[in-house]
């Protein structure tokens, strides 16, 4: 039993950055410098000619996204470190005065110190890039607070603080605060990671620091040429460059933004502004823990997740640039004028605010954006909710969510909130967004009780493609088939992010509809759908496809495979590139990509279950026992680690480590069917009523098996013929 993951980066993208000087290096250093790109000029550019544009843009957050540091800096925006903080096993100190500018680590009797290299954010909060060994920048552990100027722990505010569990903070050197792995694509301009996976070494360079002119408007030389040899006053027709704004549509208004403001996942390199978001992205939803069922944020997701599911956004009429500048200011900053944002659509509320908010006029919470587009804090970094829809305290005393009544009164309570609401409101508008919120809880719980309502869900007109996707994500645990009548017909939404979830869940149906599906997929408008459905036949033999598909099952796999290997730095990638092996029959290949995974992240946990896997077809049962117990003791509850040793065991007639390990595997996941059925095989010699039960139980999770219905036919049989035994005894 394989596990196969996405491919995200799995980190806190951290905000914008500035420069900073010369401290006293400790280590040997790499070369991080900035290169020239063909047909790039950088924003100087672009200067020569724009200069209004230039100054707007180069204090902005987006010119500022990352800056080398400097003395300078760090005189005019930080404070001193009145005393260390201690993380772990280590006390750190920031100096930042003339001449230093390093980070002091003291462990043990033993004084380390790091280089600040470079400065990310401002807005919110400064982060400090150290350059460590292999090319790698490295976030540094302590990071500072711009609105209370006080120093922090920068990993343990990062910490998702998910209901019902409280994960620990990462280490600050480990992969995910790796600025070359994670947050680079977004801090600086025309960058090459230029990683080298036989050393694990990055040579990284960028044209500019911070997000300069031509990451929107494309490479600016030619540009630049035509318009110095064009006549004066009489600009070329064709500007060489991509010109946005009022040429965009919305959504492609949308999608360029998306690229930096998404819990993404990449699939190429190569978006281009312009460019559709699905055809280089897939994007996370609620079936990440990092929101709350409702939808809210909980951690740090970039606003197009929540973005996508506005009403606003899904009348086609808004995109980003109605609120926002180019450089990323809010057009809207002066309070008085607050309110002229929802205007062109929402003239009547807008004209008479205080009949609609409640709150008297100039007060803030006659402000739209206060109860629509409420500000909440993670990590210290303020961020507005963009799903623009209004307040639902009900979900608040439900799931602990944020709502702007309490975010603004925060004396009262959510079921204070709840009362006003519907006082004010009775047309119940919080009902459907409690509804969908229960069903993704239960979701995530594995709690299908009530399934037959989640399935009508997908088909409601009222629910967003968010919620439908990962509804159809969430349902891939489900056991019950009566799931896949729903999910096929997801497979014709117009949505590219619902047809690839759909994709992505048949893999796990082998049937002729699902294959039919797939097969047709492959074709998709979107390389997203394709992409998926292509994973979901890697499995599948060609001679059992009819040829005329092949060559489009082709072309869709070529994309697939080079989606795997856009990432070679990230574990998740080389993981996915063993499944991707594993599928294909070449264990050897698939041992070495999941040997890979686990250099890049020892903490890895499923690279070590499929290495079993591969080890195990390959007749290596040693490797294969060494891998699971490894990753057992990594994660001592991981199911599918106990479970493949059980089997494992169970070849090497070891039934009663083989049992122990299968009750394991079901104390951490109760509805695994397999656990269930292996079990039932194994207790079946010394306790036959145990044996029906978990044959019972299994063919109740997987009643589509014939295995399952004959194994436990059998234990029937078994127990009548035991019983009548049992009378005919004198």
């Amino acid at each position: 039993m394989t596990n196969t993951i996405k491919l995200q980066i799995l980190l806190v993208c951290l905000a914008t950055f500035v420069s900073l000087g010369t401290g006293r290096p400790s280590l040997a250093e790499p070369t991080l410098q900035s290169s020239h790109r063909l047909g790039y000029t950088s924003s100087a550019g672009c200067r020569r000619c724009h200069e209004k544009f230039y100054q707007l843009w180069s204090t902005s957050f987006h010119g500022q996204s990352m800056q080398p540091y400097n003395d300078t800096l760090g005189a005019s925006v930080l404070t001193p470190q009145s005393e260390a903080i201690r993380i772990r096993d280590a006390a750190y100190r920031m100096h930042i005065g003339n001449g230093e500018g390093f980070l002091e680590e003291i462990t043990e009797g033993t004084t380390t110190t790091y280089r600040i290299s470079q400065v990310i954010g401002g807005k919110n909060v400064f982060y400090f890039l150290t350059p460590l060994e292999g090319g790698r920048l490295q976030t540094m552990p302590l990071a500072y607070d711009v609105r209370k100027k006080e120093w922090f722990d920068m990993a343990g505010s990062s910490v998702r603080h998910f209901m019902g569990s409280e994960s620990q903070p990462i280490n600050w050197k480990e992969w995910p605060y790796t600025f070359n792995t994670g947050c680079y694509g977004c801090h600086v301009s025309q960058l090459s990671t230029n990683y080298n996976p036989e050393t694990g070494t990055y040579s990284t360079t960028w044209t500019e620091p911070g997000i300069n002119c031509e990451t929107c408007h494309g490479p600016g030389e030619e540009h630049v040429k035509i318009c110095d040899a064009a006549p004066k006053d009489q600009p070329p027709k064709d500007m060489k460059l991509i010109r946005g704004g009022r040429s965009f549509t919305h959504a492609q208004q949308n999608d360029t933004c998306a690229v930096c403001h998404a819990k993404t996942v990449p699939l190429t390199t190569s978006f281009t502004p312009g460019d559709r978001y699905f055809d280089h992205y897939d994007l996370i939803g609620y079936e990440s823990s990092d929101f709350y069922p409702d939808g809210r944020d909980l951690g740090e997701n970039y606003t197009l997740t929540s973005w996508s599911r506005s009403p606003c956004v899904l009348s086609g009429q808004l995109d980003c640039m109605h609120c926002h500048t180019s450089s990323g200011r809010y057009r809207f900053a002066d309070p008085a004028k607050a309110n002229a944002a929802c205007s062109p659509c929402h003239a009547e509320r807008v004209a008479d605010a205080s009949s609609h908010t409640h709150h008297p006029e100039g007060s803030p919470g006659n402000r739209c954006i206060s109860c629509h587009m409420p500000m909440t804090d993670f990590a210290r970094m303020r961020r507005s909710d963009h799903s623009m829809l209004p307040p639902t305290p009900v979900t608040t005393i439900a799931f602990g969510s944020p709502n702007a009544c309490n975010i603004c009164h925060t004396d009262k309570t959510a079921a204070w909130a709840d009362k006003q609401v519907r006082q004010w409101h009775s047309n119940g508008y919080q009902a459907p967004v409690l509804k969908q919120a229960q069903w993704v809880d239960a979701a995530r719980r594995n709690d299908w009780s009530d399934l037959p309502a989640m399935l009508t869900s997908l088909e409601d007109s009222r629910a967003d493609d968010i919620y439908t996707a990962s509804m159809i994500r969430l349902l891939r645990n489900c056991p019950d088939s009566s799931k896949w009548e729903s999910i096929l017909v997801a497979a014709q939404s117009p949505s590219p992010l619902v047809r690839a979830a759909t994709a992505e869940a048949l893999s796990d149906l082998p049937s002729k509809e699902a294959f039919a599906v797939l097969i047709s997929l492959v074709e998709d408008d979107y390389r997203l759908v394709r992409i998926q459905a292509a994973s979901s036949l890697s499995g599948i033999p060609r001679q059992v496809i009819d040829t005329q598909h092949l060559a489009a099952l082709d072309r869709a796999t070529k994309e697939y495979v080079g989606f795997l290997k856009t990432r070679p730095d990230l574990w998740t990638s080389q993981y996915n590139l063993g499944n991707y092996a594993l599928g294909q029959g070449d264990s050897e290949k698939a041992i070495a990509c999941f040997e890979k995974a686990r250099q890049l992240d020892p903490a890895a946990v499923p690279p070590l279950v499929n290495l079993a896997i591969a080890a195990s077809q390959k007749g290596d049962t040693s490797t294969a026992e060494t891998a699971l117990r490894d990753a057992l003791r990594l994660a001592p509850d991981d199911a599918l680690a106990h479970f493949n040793l059980a089997l494992l065991l169970a070849e090497q007639s070891d039934a009663s480590n083989s049992e122990k390990h299968l009750r394991a595997a079901l104390k951490t996941d109760p509805t695994m069917a397999e656990a269930n059925y292996n079990l039932a095989i194994l207790t079946s010699r010394h306790n036959l009523q145990e044996a029906l039960i978990l044959s019972a139980k299994a063919l109740e999770l997987r009643p589509g098996d014939p295995r399952y219905a004959s194994l436990h036919a059998h234990f029937l049989y078994q127990a009548q013929n035991a019983t009548q035994e049992k009378k005919q005894t004198p």
